[in-house]
């Protein structure tokens, strides 16, 4: 039943993140959807008619729900298998909110990602947010078994946690009209935060003479 009632929801949701993805992707980019569910997304990222040729989505989760459309790298939720900045584009999308420590997770995915996080989660703004927010979390969740937490961080919290993995954000949006209409003014709107943060220029090594 819930499965029934979220499908448009969700596809409403995968077209909206899709057309915003795409704008951050290049040419040849290879990108890693973390936590992909059924890789509804990545399929729609490749699939966008504005996507850059030749950009190769997979993904990479912890809880298969068979038949994903993109292909998928098993993962324990610790260790990504991959090399290090195998990837141009890592995204998490509604991910990071199911996680006790969020920061392990970030952190391998920093690891693995060359240039850009983009990330899609909740955050408490506007009348009543909590109770709102926890409802759609749980919606969206419990007919495939996910643990919600019910944690949701501030745009202040997550700009720590990108310079924590030597990103920092160049897109943040504090308001999506994610979901269809009356829906959305409901749990969509302020509840919703995306950014693409970009990882910092590493510093330049230290030349002998200028050591102390």
């Amino acid at each position: 039943m819930l499965k029934a009632l979220h499908a448009p929801i969700y596809a409403k949701r995968i077209q909206v993140l899709a057309d915003l993805i795409v704008r951050s992707l290049r040419e040849g980019d290879r990108v890693l959807d973390v936590g992909c569910g059924v890789g509804a997304l990545g399929r729609a990222i490749q699939d966008h008619p504005a996507c850059p040729p030749g950009v190769i989505v997979s993904g990479c989760e912890k809880f298969p729900r068979g038949g994903e459309a993109i292909p998928v790298l098993a993962f324990d939720g610790y260790h990504i298998p991959a090399d290090d900045r195998a990837f141009q584009v890592a995204i998490l999308a509604d991910v990071v909110h199911h996680e006790p420590d969020p920061d392990p997770l970030l952190a391998e995915v920093a690891r693995v990602t060359a240039r850009a996080l983009i990330l899609k989660d909740h955050i408490e703004q506007g009348l009543l947010a909590r109770p709102r927010i926890c409802l759609i979390d749980w919606a969206a969740n419990a007919a495939w078994g996910v643990k919600c937490l019910f944690r949701y961080f501030t745009p202040a919290e997550w700009r720590a946690h990108y310079q924590k993995i030597g990103f920092q954000p160049t897109t943040e949006l504090t308001s999506l009209d994610l979901y269809p209409p009356l829906v959305n003014l409901l749990f969509g709107r302020r509840l919703q935060y995306y950014a693409v943060a970009e990882r910092m220029e590493d510093p330049a090594p230290r030349s002998p003479e200028s050591q102390p």
